[in-house]
């Protein structure tokens, strides 16, 4: 996306979430009516009548459901709001013999893509890999004449990333750094970051644009992992707006699901249509049609029968559960997943468009500090859902 458009695309899609705020921001996991369903009736009916398995086969790609009014226009409109190009990739120089090893398939993928799809005016002479784990993504970037270094709070990642890059002869530094403490960079750094969480890619931007770093990349992730207790836009125009955005609220663009194996999904059910059962259990002990928070719990707790489950958790909130029929609250709890799940397919309409207001906030925000930015895709959804890339260079 050219950098023109990024304020007319931002503001478009700012007017559009407003606008429609009151269909992505109820979440049906705590709501048992939406607001909008009495403004909508016959689309709530049509989803709620669907079962789990069409939910599950329609999560991510909602704007093909042929659903009522107005799921199609609210579709149509997400859609044409958050299209981004994908960014022109060249070839890679070929790697090290072996240097993926100790890296998941997937992961690597996403490596390869991000590093194509990575083209400045100027070359870099100083990488610099920002929460870079095990240091991967910038051992693959690494060319002859150019330096590495690699910033990481965790240790036990320092030492094998060190050894991995001693093993393969390159010179690279690997420093033990708390990126939210004071970062030393300075204008021959190239900052690089796939997949850097919430407050950490944000600290970059402001940190890289501060010290006069000529040119960094990031795919952000996790824009809901921040210490504040709302969205803290970073642009002068994502200041102005109206739009609200909490903690749940930034949770919704990561709801897309495209790696979970058969077993974490079947945990994941489990887990979710017990909670919805002891849901209306807390519901009638309490004489409160409201929805009352739980804690996480151990995946081990799923393996308990449905009745201690509930006892005990009920018990963690101070409830007593008396004399039940379990096995009507437990299948209540797996139809309303059903319902909770198809109700869901119309905020995920929202997901990729509030994605990529954050995006484009933080695109303004380097727009605002002298970048040229080009944001585009770096691979296909199916490899990661976090496939949005955030180019910028100074002259």
């Amino acid at each position: 996306m050219p950098a023109r458009d990024v304020e007319a695309r931002f503001n478009a899609l700012n007017a559009f979430l407003i606008e429609h705020q009151g269909l992505w921001k109820p979440r049906p996991f705590t709501h048992l009516h939406l607001p909008w369903e009495t403004v909508h009736p016959a689309l709530a009916q049509w989803l709620r009548q669907r079962s789990l398995a069409e939910a599950e086969a329609s999560h991510n790609t909602p704007h093909e459901l042929p659903a009522p009014a107005p799921f199609p226009q609210l579709a149509e409109h997400a859609q044409r709001l958050s299209a981004v190009d994908k960014l022109p990739a060249r070839a890679l120089e070929t790697a090290r013999h072996r240097l993926n090893v100790d890296v998941p398939g997937r992961k690597w993928q996403q490596i390869e893509a991000f590093g194509a799809a990575l083209q400045f005016a100027q070359p870099p002479t100083h990488w610099l890999d920002w929460c870079a784990g095990k240091g991967h993504l910038g051992r693959r970037l690494l060319q002859p004449g150019q330096q590495l270094t690699c910033l990481e709070y965790d240790p036990a990642l320092i030492a094998a990333g060190q050894a991995l890059s001693d093993h393969h002869g390159l010179p690279v530094t690997h420093r033990l750094q708390d990126v939210m403490a004071d970062v030393a960079l300075n204008p021959e750094h190239t900052p690089v970051a796939l997949h850097a969480c919430g407050d950490l890619h944000v600290r970059l931007l402001q940190l890289a644009s501060a010290a006069g770093c000529k040119r960094l990349a990031l795919a952000p992730c996790c824009y809901n992992r921040i210490n504040a207790d709302s969205y803290q836009p970073l642009s002068g125009a994502g200041r102005a707006s109206h739009l609200q955005l909490s903690i749940e609220d930034l949770g919704l663009p990561l709801s897309e699901t495209v790696t979970a194996g058969n077993r974490v999904r079947q945990q994941r059910d489990t887990s979710m249509a017990r909670r919805l059962g002891f849901d209306r259990l807390q519901r009638e002990l309490r004489g409160c049609d409201d929805y009352l928070p739980t804690p996480s719990l151990p995946a081990n707790w799923l393996d308990k029968p449905f009745a201690d489950y509930c006892r005990e958790l009920a018990s963690l909130k101070g409830l007593s559960t008396g004399a039940q029929d379990w096995a009507t609250l437990e299948a209540h709890g797996w139809r309303r997943l059903a319902e909770v799940r198809n109700l869901e397919l119309v905020r995920g309409l929202f997901r990729r468009p509030l994605e990529m207001w954050l995006v484009l906030d933080r695109a303004l925000f380097l727009s605002e500090q002298g970048y040229k930015v080009e944001i585009g895709s770096f691979c296909d959804a199916t490899l990661t859902p976090r496939n949005i890339m955030v180019l910028a260079e100074r002259d």
